[in-house]
């Protein structure tokens, strides 16, 4: 939907629902599917996809059974990046689309630093890798991946194209803004957060090395467990 087109019925009625939501204590029961429903004034498939709206959100859950119902949620949203998980704020929907977004544009960005990253680039670069390192024996997630968009930053950063680089620092602006939380933390951490430095130091490497092959592999490999 463009900004300024009418909403459709499903999306009014899950703007009424998550109106209900918000304003609710966390945990607070809303009401059955029907007496919502019925507040709403759609039907059964309309609601049910209206549901289906609010849920991706955040902003509701559905018990079944007696008592069951809507319930406004307890826990922040979810968003998947890598093999981590961040903590999300209500705007959980846009930061997914911004993660996708992200990964779409990450061989263009490589693809530029393999042939314009200079000498002072690369070190900068492996500055971060080190800092990242230090995340991993400090079994640190939130210090690791903060320093991982940095690394992601700096390569867009050798980027010629400027609204590249705008658009892609954006999205990364974007999902940093919204992140509560990184997980895993403590010793469930360590295999992670290592695969992950591994990966980084070698598309590093990669770039130094003006290894196209080297480099499109990895890129494939960072997004694919996305």
């Amino acid at each position: 939907m463009m900004n300024g087109d009418p909403l459709t019925r499903p999306e009014m009625a899950a703007e009424r629902i998550a109106v209900l939501a918000r304003a609710a204590e966390p945990g607070a029961r809303l009401g059955t599917k029907e007496e919502l429903r019925a507040t709403c004034g759609v039907s059964v498939g309309t609601f049910n996809e209206a549901l289906r709206l609010v849920q991706a959100r955040g902003l509701v859950s559905v018990r079944p059974g007696p008592g069951g119902g809507l319930f406004a949620a307890e826990q922040s949203p979810m968003v998947r990046l890598g093999h981590s998980v961040l903590a999300i704020d209500a705007d959980q929907t846009s930061v997914a689309d911004a993660v996708r977004i992200r990964n779409a544009l990450e061989a263009l960005l490589v693809e530029d630093a393999l042939w314009h990253a200079s000498p002072a680039d690369i070190a900068q670069m492996r500055d971060l890798i080190g800092e990242m390192a230090l995340a991993v024996d400090a079994l640190d997630s939130t210090a690791f991946t903060r320093a991982n968009w940095r690394l992601h930053a700096r390569i867009a950063a050798v980027s010629p194209s400027e609204m590249l680089r705008s658009i892609y620092t954006g999205l990364l602006d974007l999902i940093e803004s919204h992140t509560l939380a990184v997980l895993p933390t403590g010793a469930s951490a360590l295999a992670h957060l290592s695969q992950r430095h591994r990966l980084h130091a070698d598309l590093v490497q990669a770039i130094a090395d003006r290894d196209r092959p080297a480099a499109q592999r990895l890129v494939e490999e960072h997004n694919t467990t996305i």
